[in-house]
Protein backbone atom coordinates (compact mmCIF):
# COMPACT_ATOMS: atom_id res chain seq x y z
CA UNK A 1 0.00 0.00 0.00
CA UNK A 2 1.55 3.29 -1.14
CA UNK A 3 2.25 6.03 1.42
CA UNK A 4 -1.11 8.13 0.33
CA UNK A 5 -3.13 5.19 0.65
CA UNK A 6 -2.07 4.49 3.94
CA UNK A 7 -2.86 7.93 5.18
CA UNK A 8 -6.22 8.49 3.40
CA UNK A 9 -7.44 4.36 4.64
CA UNK A 10 -5.84 5.12 8.08
CA UNK A 11 -7.12 8.76 9.02
CA UNK A 12 -9.76 7.60 12.07
CA UNK A 13 -6.59 5.86 14.02
CA UNK A 14 -4.04 8.58 12.79
CA UNK A 15 -6.61 11.63 14.42
CA UNK A 16 -7.19 9.34 17.30
CA UNK A 17 -3.00 9.40 17.50
CA UNK A 18 -2.39 12.77 16.84
CA UNK A 19 -5.82 13.90 19.54
CA UNK A 20 -4.40 11.87 22.53
CA UNK A 21 -0.36 13.79 21.90
CA UNK A 22 -1.91 17.27 21.44
CA UNK A 23 -4.23 17.07 25.07
CA UNK A 24 -1.22 16.03 26.91
CA UNK A 25 0.39 19.35 25.71
CA UNK A 26 -2.40 20.75 28.45
CA UNK A 27 -2.57 24.34 26.83
CA UNK A 28 -4.36 27.37 28.88
CA UNK A 29 -7.56 26.17 26.96
CA UNK A 30 -8.28 23.26 24.27
CA UNK A 31 -9.51 23.03 21.03
CA UNK A 32 -13.13 21.08 21.06
CA UNK A 33 -12.70 17.92 19.50
CA UNK A 34 -14.67 18.83 16.53
CA UNK A 35 -12.28 21.49 15.57
CA UNK A 36 -9.25 19.18 16.37
CA UNK A 37 -10.06 16.51 13.92
CA UNK A 38 -11.81 19.02 11.32
CA UNK A 39 -8.07 20.86 10.76
CA UNK A 40 -6.04 17.22 11.00
CA UNK A 41 -8.57 15.85 8.84
CA UNK A 42 -7.46 18.58 6.17
CA UNK A 43 -4.33 19.00 6.96
CA UNK A 44 -4.00 14.75 6.18
CA UNK A 45 -6.17 15.48 2.84
CA UNK A 46 -3.35 18.01 1.46
CA UNK A 47 -0.65 15.58 2.85
CA UNK A 48 -2.24 12.48 0.38
CA UNK A 49 -2.93 14.77 -2.04
CA UNK A 50 0.37 16.16 -2.66
CA UNK A 51 1.69 13.15 -2.29
CA UNK A 52 -0.30 11.87 -5.34
CA UNK A 53 -0.08 15.11 -8.04
CA UNK A 54 2.96 15.34 -10.31
CA UNK A 55 6.01 16.63 -9.56
CA UNK A 56 9.28 17.32 -11.43
CA UNK A 57 12.54 17.76 -10.24
CA UNK A 58 13.33 21.15 -10.05
CA UNK A 59 9.93 21.16 -8.21
CA UNK A 60 10.70 19.00 -5.77
CA UNK A 61 14.38 20.68 -5.26
CA UNK A 62 12.89 23.73 -5.14
CA UNK A 63 9.82 22.13 -2.64
CA UNK A 64 12.62 20.55 -0.37
CA UNK A 65 14.50 24.37 0.04
CA UNK A 66 11.54 25.77 1.05
CA UNK A 67 10.43 27.70 -2.54
CA UNK A 68 7.41 25.63 -3.25
CA UNK A 69 4.85 27.10 -4.31
CA UNK A 70 5.05 30.89 -4.48
CA UNK A 71 1.11 32.20 -4.16
CA UNK A 72 -0.21 29.44 -1.92
CA UNK A 73 -4.16 28.97 -1.39
CA UNK A 74 -4.96 31.45 1.47
CA UNK A 75 -6.46 30.14 4.64
CA UNK A 76 -5.30 26.73 4.58
CA UNK A 77 -5.82 24.25 7.08
CA UNK A 78 -2.69 24.87 7.87
CA UNK A 79 -2.54 28.40 8.50
CA UNK A 80 -6.33 28.21 10.47
CA UNK A 81 -4.57 25.39 12.60
CA UNK A 82 -1.60 27.75 13.52
CA UNK A 83 -4.06 30.87 14.17
CA UNK A 84 -5.88 28.84 16.63
CA UNK A 85 -3.36 27.16 18.50
CA UNK A 86 -2.35 30.34 19.54
CA UNK A 87 -6.01 31.93 20.62
CA UNK A 88 -5.97 28.45 22.52
CA UNK A 89 -3.15 29.25 24.72
CA UNK A 90 -0.59 26.88 23.15
CA UNK A 91 3.12 28.32 22.76
CA UNK A 92 5.05 27.32 19.54
CA UNK A 93 6.75 24.66 20.69
CA UNK A 94 3.91 22.77 21.65
CA UNK A 95 2.31 23.34 18.04
CA UNK A 96 5.58 22.15 16.47
CA UNK A 97 5.43 19.07 18.42
CA UNK A 98 2.33 17.97 17.20
CA UNK A 99 3.91 18.09 13.57
CA UNK A 100 6.40 15.85 14.84
CA UNK A 101 4.13 13.40 16.40
CA UNK A 102 2.25 13.36 13.33
CA UNK A 103 5.23 12.90 11.00
CA UNK A 104 6.73 9.97 13.45
CA UNK A 105 3.18 8.17 14.09
CA UNK A 106 2.55 8.19 10.58
CA UNK A 107 5.40 6.70 9.52
CA UNK A 108 5.62 4.26 12.62
CA UNK A 109 2.04 2.93 11.58
CA UNK A 110 3.00 3.06 8.12
CA UNK A 111 6.65 1.35 7.73
CA UNK A 112 4.90 -1.19 10.32
CA UNK A 113 2.33 -2.25 7.92
CA UNK A 114 5.50 -2.68 5.35
CA UNK A 115 7.88 -4.07 6.03
CA UNK A 116 10.39 -3.49 3.03
CA UNK A 117 10.62 -0.55 1.44
CA UNK A 118 10.72 -0.21 -2.39
CA UNK A 119 12.42 2.66 -3.83
CA UNK A 120 8.96 4.08 -4.80
CA UNK A 121 8.28 3.96 -1.37
CA UNK A 122 11.33 5.84 -0.34
CA UNK A 123 10.77 8.70 -2.81
CA UNK A 124 7.30 8.77 -1.56
CA UNK A 125 8.54 8.93 2.06
CA UNK A 126 10.80 12.01 0.98
CA UNK A 127 7.94 13.85 -0.24
CA UNK A 128 6.24 13.13 2.76
CA UNK A 129 8.25 14.63 5.11
CA UNK A 130 8.35 17.91 2.59
CA UNK A 131 4.14 17.98 2.80
CA UNK A 132 4.84 17.92 6.58
CA UNK A 133 7.04 20.79 6.79
CA UNK A 134 5.37 22.64 4.27
CA UNK A 135 1.99 22.60 6.62
CA UNK A 136 4.55 23.15 10.06
CA UNK A 137 5.71 26.22 8.04
CA UNK A 138 2.11 27.64 7.17
CA UNK A 139 1.22 27.09 10.66
CA UNK A 140 4.41 28.66 12.09
CA UNK A 141 4.12 31.76 9.97
CA UNK A 142 0.26 32.34 10.75
CA UNK A 143 1.00 31.68 14.58
CA UNK A 144 4.08 34.35 14.43
CA UNK A 145 2.01 36.54 12.71
CA UNK A 146 -0.50 35.95 15.41
CA UNK A 147 1.78 36.82 18.31
CA UNK A 148 3.33 39.75 16.63
CA UNK A 149 -0.24 41.06 16.23
CA UNK A 150 -1.14 40.62 20.52
CA UNK A 151 2.15 42.15 20.94
CA UNK A 152 1.47 45.05 18.86
CA UNK A 153 -1.91 45.33 20.33
CA UNK A 154 -0.98 45.15 23.84
CA UNK A 155 1.66 48.27 23.43
CA UNK A 156 -1.53 49.98 21.47
CA UNK A 157 -3.40 49.34 24.59
CA UNK A 158 -0.91 50.12 27.31
CA UNK A 159 0.17 53.49 25.31
CA UNK A 160 -3.03 54.71 25.16
CA UNK A 161 -4.03 54.04 28.83
CA UNK A 162 -1.51 55.72 30.41
CA UNK A 163 -1.24 58.98 28.82
CA UNK A 164 -4.32 59.54 30.69
CA UNK A 165 -3.18 59.40 34.13
CA UNK A 166 0.25 60.97 33.26
CA UNK A 167 -1.18 63.90 31.34
CA UNK A 168 -2.96 64.18 35.72
CA UNK A 169 0.51 64.11 37.29
CA UNK A 170 1.71 66.97 34.28
CA UNK A 171 -1.33 68.63 35.45
CA UNK A 172 -1.06 68.62 39.19
CA UNK A 173 2.54 69.32 39.64
CA UNK A 174 1.87 72.49 36.95
CA UNK A 175 -1.68 73.49 39.14
CA UNK A 176 0.86 73.21 42.62
CA UNK A 177 3.65 75.57 40.91
CA UNK A 178 1.16 78.29 40.03
CA UNK A 179 -1.48 78.42 43.52
CA UNK A 180 0.73 77.54 45.84
CA UNK A 181 4.30 78.88 47.20
CA UNK A 182 6.38 75.80 47.22
CA UNK A 183 9.79 76.11 48.93
CA UNK A 184 12.98 75.41 47.42
CA UNK A 185 12.77 71.64 48.46
CA UNK A 186 9.02 71.21 46.72
CA UNK A 187 10.03 73.14 43.89
CA UNK A 188 13.02 70.90 43.17
CA UNK A 189 10.23 67.97 43.58
CA UNK A 190 7.58 69.47 41.21
CA UNK A 191 10.07 70.07 38.66
CA UNK A 192 11.51 66.48 38.46
CA UNK A 193 7.73 65.50 38.66
CA UNK A 194 7.23 67.26 35.49
CA UNK A 195 10.86 66.46 33.96
CA UNK A 196 9.53 62.41 34.30
CA UNK A 197 6.34 63.10 33.74
CA UNK A 198 7.70 64.45 30.17
CA UNK A 199 9.98 61.40 29.56
CA UNK A 200 7.46 58.25 30.20
CA UNK A 201 4.93 60.70 27.65
CA UNK A 202 7.46 60.47 25.45
CA UNK A 203 8.32 56.90 25.78
CA UNK A 204 4.49 56.25 25.39
CA UNK A 205 4.08 58.33 22.26
CA UNK A 206 7.10 55.94 21.01
CA UNK A 207 5.53 52.96 21.72
CA UNK A 208 2.24 54.19 19.96
CA UNK A 209 3.82 55.08 16.90
CA UNK A 210 5.99 51.31 16.80
CA UNK A 211 2.38 49.85 17.47
CA UNK A 212 1.07 51.76 14.30
CA UNK A 213 3.73 50.88 12.18
CA UNK A 214 3.92 47.29 12.91
CA UNK A 215 0.02 46.94 12.82
CA UNK A 216 0.56 48.00 9.05
CA UNK A 217 -1.77 51.22 9.76
CA UNK A 218 1.72 53.21 9.53
CA UNK A 219 2.36 56.39 10.98
CA UNK A 220 -0.06 58.95 10.49
CA UNK A 221 1.03 62.61 9.11
CA UNK A 222 -0.91 65.83 9.13
CA UNK A 223 0.77 67.84 6.20
CA UNK A 224 0.29 71.24 5.83
CA UNK A 225 2.92 74.23 4.26
CA UNK A 226 6.05 74.84 6.62
CA UNK A 227 9.12 76.52 7.09
CA UNK A 228 11.98 73.56 7.23
CA UNK A 229 14.47 75.92 7.74
CA UNK A 230 12.85 77.58 10.64
CA UNK A 231 12.27 74.24 12.02
CA UNK A 232 15.90 72.88 11.84
CA UNK A 233 16.68 76.52 14.06
CA UNK A 234 14.16 75.92 16.18
CA UNK A 235 14.98 72.18 16.87
CA UNK A 236 18.75 73.42 17.58
CA UNK A 237 17.81 75.99 20.29
CA UNK A 238 15.97 73.49 21.84
CA UNK A 239 19.05 71.17 22.01
CA UNK A 240 21.53 73.84 23.04
CA UNK A 241 19.53 74.28 25.98
CA UNK A 242 19.38 70.43 27.00
CA UNK A 243 23.21 70.40 25.87
CA UNK A 244 24.47 73.90 27.27
CA UNK A 245 28.26 72.15 27.48
CA UNK A 246 27.79 71.13 23.83
CA UNK A 247 28.79 72.24 20.67
CA UNK A 248 26.13 72.10 17.98
CA UNK A 249 26.66 73.74 14.35
CA UNK A 250 23.88 74.69 12.27
CA UNK A 251 24.35 75.16 8.16
CA UNK A 252 20.85 75.66 6.77
CA UNK A 253 19.94 77.38 3.84
CA UNK A 254 17.70 80.83 4.63
CA UNK A 255 14.31 79.53 3.10
CA UNK A 256 13.45 76.37 3.06
CA UNK A 257 9.81 74.95 2.42
CA UNK A 258 7.04 72.46 1.39
CA UNK A 259 4.20 70.35 2.51
CA UNK A 260 5.45 68.46 5.16
CA UNK A 261 4.21 67.90 8.96
CA UNK A 262 6.02 69.84 11.06
CA UNK A 263 5.43 67.89 14.17
CA UNK A 264 6.68 64.96 12.98
CA UNK A 265 9.46 66.10 11.48
CA UNK A 266 10.35 68.02 14.49
CA UNK A 267 10.66 64.35 16.01
CA UNK A 268 12.83 63.06 13.35
CA UNK A 269 15.25 66.27 14.03
CA UNK A 270 15.05 66.01 17.77
CA UNK A 271 15.92 61.94 17.64
CA UNK A 272 19.02 62.50 15.40
CA UNK A 273 20.17 65.38 17.69
CA UNK A 274 19.77 63.60 20.19
CA UNK A 275 21.58 60.21 19.14
CA UNK A 276 24.40 62.62 18.19
CA UNK A 277 24.31 63.98 21.47
CA UNK A 278 24.53 60.64 23.12
CA UNK A 279 26.75 59.13 20.79
CA UNK A 280 29.24 62.20 19.78
CA UNK A 281 32.63 62.16 20.90
CA UNK A 282 32.14 65.25 23.59
CA UNK A 283 34.49 67.60 22.57
CA UNK A 284 33.71 67.86 19.31
CA UNK A 285 30.38 69.82 17.83
CA UNK A 286 27.41 68.04 16.14
CA UNK A 287 26.88 69.92 12.74
CA UNK A 288 23.00 69.37 11.45
CA UNK A 289 22.75 70.52 7.47
CA UNK A 290 19.87 71.93 5.46
CA UNK A 291 20.61 72.11 1.48
CA UNK A 292 18.03 72.07 -0.84
CA UNK A 293 17.64 71.61 -4.78
CA UNK A 294 14.52 72.01 -7.23
CA UNK A 295 12.86 68.72 -6.31
CA UNK A 296 14.11 67.38 -2.76
CA UNK A 297 15.31 68.90 0.59
CA UNK A 298 18.37 66.91 2.46
CA UNK A 299 19.28 67.28 6.22
CA UNK A 300 22.28 65.84 7.46
CA UNK A 301 23.38 65.35 11.12
CA UNK A 302 26.68 64.57 11.72
CA UNK A 303 29.25 63.83 15.40
CA UNK A 304 31.99 63.22 15.48
CA UNK A 305 33.48 59.68 17.72
CA UNK A 306 33.51 56.19 17.55
CA UNK A 307 32.17 54.63 14.38
CA UNK A 308 29.18 52.02 14.73
CA UNK A 309 30.02 48.73 13.90
CA UNK A 310 28.57 47.46 10.23
CA UNK A 311 27.14 44.77 11.57
CA UNK A 312 25.32 46.90 13.73
CA UNK A 313 25.22 50.10 11.05
CA UNK A 314 22.87 47.85 8.75
CA UNK A 315 20.17 47.55 10.98
CA UNK A 316 20.27 50.62 12.98
CA UNK A 317 16.55 51.47 11.51
CA UNK A 318 15.16 48.48 13.13
CA UNK A 319 13.18 48.79 16.46
CA UNK A 320 14.92 48.21 19.96
CA UNK A 321 17.80 48.53 18.39
CA UNK A 322 20.62 50.44 20.43
CA UNK A 323 24.20 51.03 19.70
CA UNK A 324 26.57 48.43 21.23
CA UNK A 325 28.19 49.06 24.50
CA UNK A 326 25.89 51.61 26.28
CA UNK A 327 23.97 49.79 28.13
CA UNK A 328 25.89 51.71 30.79
CA UNK A 329 25.47 55.38 29.79
CA UNK A 330 23.37 58.09 30.03
CA UNK A 331 20.05 57.35 28.37
CA UNK A 332 17.66 60.25 27.30
CA UNK A 333 14.08 59.94 26.19
CA UNK A 334 12.82 57.13 24.24
CA UNK A 335 16.06 56.18 23.39
CA UNK A 336 16.60 54.06 26.20
CA UNK A 337 13.81 51.46 24.37
CA UNK A 338 15.85 51.87 21.03
CA UNK A 339 13.12 53.16 19.11
CA UNK A 340 14.32 56.57 18.61
CA UNK A 341 15.35 56.14 14.75
CA UNK A 342 12.94 53.51 13.74
CA UNK A 343 10.46 55.88 14.37
CA UNK A 344 12.51 58.35 12.30
CA UNK A 345 12.71 56.44 9.56
CA UNK A 346 8.78 55.06 9.59
CA UNK A 347 8.27 59.47 9.31
CA UNK A 348 10.75 59.95 6.40
CA UNK A 349 9.41 56.85 4.69
CA UNK A 350 5.61 58.40 5.03
CA UNK A 351 6.77 61.54 3.40
CA UNK A 352 8.16 59.41 0.86
CA UNK A 353 11.43 60.35 1.67
CA UNK A 354 14.60 58.01 2.52
CA UNK A 355 16.86 58.28 5.76
CA UNK A 356 20.44 56.63 5.79
CA UNK A 357 23.45 56.29 7.87
CA UNK A 358 27.15 56.01 6.74
CA UNK A 359 29.70 55.51 10.04
CA UNK A 360 33.92 55.06 9.76
CA UNK A 361 36.71 56.18 11.72
CA UNK A 362 37.98 59.12 9.20
CA UNK A 363 34.48 61.09 8.69
CA UNK A 364 32.38 60.09 11.95
CA UNK A 365 28.78 58.94 11.73
CA UNK A 366 26.29 61.40 9.61
CA UNK A 367 22.91 60.43 9.05
CA UNK A 368 21.11 61.70 6.26
CA UNK A 369 17.79 62.63 5.34
CA UNK A 370 15.75 63.57 2.09
CA UNK A 371 12.39 64.64 1.50
CA UNK A 372 10.37 65.29 -1.56
CA UNK A 373 9.42 68.87 -1.91
CA UNK A 374 6.27 68.56 -3.41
Amino acid sequence: MSLSQFIQSNRSDIISEWENFASSLSPASGMTTLQLKDHIEQILRFIAADLEAEQSPTEQFDKSRGLGDPTPAPDTAAEIHGSLRHDDGYDIMQMVSEYRALRASIIKLWTRQNRSLSDKDMADLIRFNESIDQALAESVVTFSLKVDQSKDLLLGILGHDIRSPLATIQMSAELLKRTSAPNERNLILLNQIESSTARVHSIVTDLLDLAKARLGSGIPLIRGPMSLSDLCRGIVDETRIQHSDRSIVLDAEPDVSGNWDAVRLGQVLSNLLGNAMQYGAEGSPVTLKLAVDAKTATVTVHNAGDPIPRTHLERIFESFTRAPGTDDGPVHGAQNLGLGLFISREIVNAHGGTISAISDYLIGTTFKVTLPRG
